[in-house]
């Protein structure tokens, strides 16, 4: 079983990418699992025509099992609680987050994901991969969990070249060389995802150079990308035949292949801030 984990700022497009790479690793005949590690848990909803599931730490709370062990919380719920079915099968949950104003974002993170390993789900399912959607650029608490302890094999960055987007997946670096002292998990590279007018691969690729990775896949901008979601669907299956959904599964094919993985060297401050100026000098050309 393969475990991978995609990172970014928030609104980048990181629930996007992840729900059109399981679309298309289902395709391929893959069993897999997409894990939501975001409180709003709406990461699986395009996989499901929409509609969002209920999450773990919900369900825990409508059973009155909130504060329960994990042994004890096993012997009382059942797998079809907090899994659920979406395209091709794809198995989706969504770990979910405490109340508004009480606790820690991340405490469904690690509950969820203790969870499914107490209940031996990976191995009942038989899943082939699962791939972990997180929350924005946060790499503490709960939501630094995919990639401590090398828990995901590979960690995905998506970044646009958006300057806020670079210094953010530089942040995530940050934490990822703090916890590879301790066996935590990879950089598998980078995916440009291109957003608004400004396409900067240049930049971008200079960025992840210094970072010592790879743009892995450039995902350009598709109206088509709009359209799917309105629909609740990903381009894999609201437009099979387009070529955003034939980049898409180039995408997934290259990640679910990919083996390699770098301990990231993140930009000092100076740096970060040359490629913001170049960005802006970019922006700046643009509009004259």
């Amino acid at each position: 079983m393969k475990q991978i984990a995609f990172y970014g700022k928030g609104g980048i497009g990181k629930s996007t990418t992840v729900c059109n790479i399981a679309a298309a690793l289902a395709d391929e005949g893959k069993r897999v699992m997409v894990v939501g590690c975001d409180p709003k848990h709406d990461c699986t909803s395009n996989l499901r025509g929409g509609e969002e599931i209920p999450t773990v730490l919900d369900t825990l709370r409508e059973k009155g099992m909130e504060k329960m062990s994990l042994s004890d919380i096993e012997k009382r719920i059942d797998i079809d609680e907090i899994v659920y079915k979406g395209y091709k099968g794809i198995y989706c949950i969504e770990a979910g987050g405490p109340k508004p104003g009480y606790g820690c974002a991340g405490r469904g993170v690690i509950v969820a994901i203790d969870l499914l390993k107490k209940m031996n789900v990976f191995e009942e399912l038989g899943v082939d991969v699962v791939l972990y959607d997180v929350l924005g650029d946060v790499v503490c608490g709960g939501f630094a969990m995919p990639l401590r302890m090398g828990l995901a094999e590979q960690i995905y960055i998506v970044t646009s070249s958006d300057y806020m987007a670079m210094y953010a997946a530089n942040n995530i670096c940050r934490g990822m060389k703090e916890f590879a002292k301790r066996g935590g998990s990879r950089l598998g590279g980078l995916i440009y995802n291109v957003r608004g007018s400004l396409d900067a691969e240049d930049i971008v690729t200079e960025f992840a150079k210094k970072l010592g990775t790879e743009i892995i896949g450039k995902i350009p901008n598709s109206l088509l990308i709009a359209e799917a979601e309105i629909e609740g669907k990903t381009v894999i299956e609201y437009a099979p035949d387009s070529e955003i959904a034939s980049i898409y599964r180039e995408l997934a094919k290259k990640i679910y292949k990919n083996k390699n993985g770098v301990i990231p060297n993140p930009l000092e401050n100076e740096e970060i801030m040359q490629i913001g100026k170049r960005v802006k000098e970019r922006i700046r050309s643009l509009r004259s």
